[in-house]
């Protein structure tokens, strides 16, 4: 059973800031699409941001310009830093690790929460 991570979740107060990280010991990031989703409570799982096997990112429009995914190869981590954090981003946050193109899986992790709250 693959175990996705994810760490870094909390409250912070509008306008700051968080990362979250994602790892795993039993995959290798570099051979999946990876990506962050959020489900805030009551509404559809959506995504946040991706990062493609070959390093192409997209993001939610909600997003843009305030958080960056990032893949490190080397520690098999998948970050996502959130800056100008609003109320409207507090959500459960998950891993994602996508390989159903290639046929090696689709996997997630549990969540972690993050709520923006003054």
């Amino acid at each position: 059973q693959v175990q996705l991570v994810e760490s870094g979740g909390g409250l912070v107060q509008p306008g700051g800031s968080l990362t979250l990280s994602c790892a795993t010991s039993q995959i290798h990031f570099n051979f999946y699409n990876t990506g962050w989703y959020r489900q805030a409570p009551g509404k559809q799982r959506e995504l946040v941001a991706s990062i493609s096997r070959d390093f192409v990112t997209k993001y939610g429009d909600s997003v843009k310009g305030r958080f960056t995914i990032a893949r490190d190869s080397a520690k098999n981590t998948v970050a996502l830093q959130m800056d100008n954090l609003k109320p409207e981003d507090t959500a459960v946050y998950f891993c994602n690790a996508d390989g159903s193109n290639w046929g090696i899986g689709d996997y997630w992790g549990r969540g972690t929460q993050v709520t923006v709250s003054s």
